[in-house]
């Protein structure tokens, strides 16, 4: 039978590719949130013994946590042979471990909780560093998409003798791919973190007298202050207007608009979350990692 694929809200375009690539269903889901603030969900696709695969990007994932759940636990109910779920965008992976005095590993507890109600997960470049991967917190089958191809595509068919900026140390190995993927030099700068909204960024001062385009490269653009105090300090150095790229576009509060004023020429992402900014598809390579998980 085929697999039926279920979109939460603000996922159909890869719902709908998925479908496609895979020879899917597309399965019609209904979340209905009363009043009181609680949700229901109804589910309106046969799944008895079929594979069935959600697609929710958990960006803002507080008010989509227990919608997604129930949506798992209510397919579980109903006979589906398997539920997947594929996340383009994985949250709670930052705090991996205890920072200060009392605080709790969120990223341990998040996938825990979530893990026991899927049967596999799928994401696109999950923010690990002091985790090696997603198996040492989830304990159902996992896969990582990995968006570098796809944006070494579009830089080599888009920007001329770009020079290709990684935000810090932990960005090298995945800036480094890209760059070599693209046909370009890279280089990768030192950052501060002060707090949430506070960075200093160590800029190298010869940048200025290359013809180079600069082409900062990110995983998550958040409160964006990494990204646009970089791109204040090329544009001071006078290089050429910088392109800004990422890969998860989160844009919390006003960080969008932030980024009008600071001279980017392009500011891109990929479409694992859904935004204005969207510009690299990262569906077909989603479609072709998928079908690895439905066979296994």
């Amino acid at each position: 039978m085929k697999p039926v694929v279920f979109a939460f809200p603000d996922n159909e375009d890869i719902a709908q590719d998925l479908v496609a690539h895979l020879g899917a269903e597309l399965g019609e889901m209904n979340v209905h949130r009363f009043p009181d603030g609680e949700t229901v969900t109804r589910i309106l696709t046969p799944v008895a013994g079929r594979k069935v695969i959600l697609v929710c990007t958990l960006d803002r994932p507080d008010e989509k946590f227990l919608p997604l759940i129930f949506a798992a636990a209510t397919l579980r109910d109903l006979g589906a042979l398997e539920v997947g779920l594929i996340a383009p965008y994985l949250c709670y992976l930052r705090q991996d471990e205890r920072f200060r005095d009392g605080e709790g590993i969120t990223a341990r507890y998040f996938a825990k909780a979530l893990g026991q109600w899927i049967d596999w997960i799928l994401t696109v470049d999950p923010h690990l560093h002091r985790i090696n991967s997603l198996s040492d917190i989830y304990r159902v089958p996992s896969a990582v998409v990995h968006a570098a191809p796809a944006i070494s595509g579009w830089i080599r068919e888009n920007v001329s003798n770009p020079l290709v900026i990684g935000p810090d140390n932990e960005s090298k190995q995945w800036v480094a791919a890209v760059a070599d993927k693209a046909g370009a030099p890279y280089l990768v700068l030192e950052k501060t973190r002060f707090g949430d909204r506070e960075v200093a960024i160590s800029m190298p001062e010869n940048i200025s007298g290359s013809n180079y385009t600069p082409v900062l490269v990110d995983d998550i653009i958040s409160t964006g202050k990494t990204m646009i105090k970089t791109v204040e300090n090329l544009v001071t150095q006078g290089t050429p207007p910088p392109i800004c790229i990422g890969i998860h576009a989160i844009f919390a509060e006003t960080a969008y608009q932030d980024f009008q004023i600071t001279g980017v020429t392009k500011l891109i992402t990929t479409n694992s979350i859904q935004h204005p900014s969207n510009v690299i598809d990262l569906s077909t390579l989603i479609a072709n990692s998928v079908k690895h998980l439905l066979k296994s």
